[in-house]
């Protein structure tokens, strides 16, 4: 019997086109299904990152302390970790906030740009990082796969390799944007 491999994404700060694509690998996805086990992510109940994960795709950039904890976690918990789309590879669309520090990013989007119940939310609302960053500047990324989102067939390479335990040469298969 072959060992299925155990399987995670993440969505931190980004648009979730990176998830679209991966569920847009149509027939690609039968014969990755047979080949994996989802053990966490937006479309699965887990509510606590699982222990020994083979693979972990990860959209989106690190904005936020919690993003931040939860990032670090999910290295030490897995074995290979991809960084999956332009915002999770270079930070991208939530890096534009980078030159603006987050208490005035803050005031600007809930008291000035407030109509109603002017204030800065605290409760549930995680701290923000000083700024977005990509990934690999806060744990070791194993492979980058770029593109805003990575297309469809990018990724069913991808994922075809990892579950045959290669890791992909991507040179003629992405492209950033």
């Amino acid at each position: 019997m072959i060992k299925k491999v155990r399987l995670a994404t993440v969505w931190f700060d980004g648009c979730a086109g990176c998830h679209m694509s991966l569920v847009d690998i149509d027939e690609a996805i039968i014969s990755v299904a047979g080949r994996v086990d989802v053990v966490y992510g937006p479309l699965v109940d887990a509510q606590e990152f699982p222990k020994a994960v083979d693979v972990t795709l990860i959209e989106g950039a690190i904005s936020s302390q919690e993003d931040l904890e939860k990032v670090q976690e999910i290295r030490k918990r897995t074995k290979l970790i991809v960084a999956l789309g332009d915002c999770a590879v270079t930070g991208n669309v939530p890096s534009m906030r980078n030159q603006i520090q987050p208490r005035k990013l803050l005031e600007r989007i809930y008291i000035e740009g407030a109509q109603t119940n002017k204030g800065i939310p605290t409760d549930g609302v995680p701290a923000l990082l000083r700024q977005a960053v990509p990934v690999h500047q806060v744990v070791k990324v194993d492979l980058h796969v770029p593109g805003c989102p990575p297309a469809a067939s990018a990724i069913a390479y991808v994922l075809g390799e990892l579950v045959e335990g290669r890791i992909p040469n991507l040179t003629a298969k992405v492209k950033f944007g």
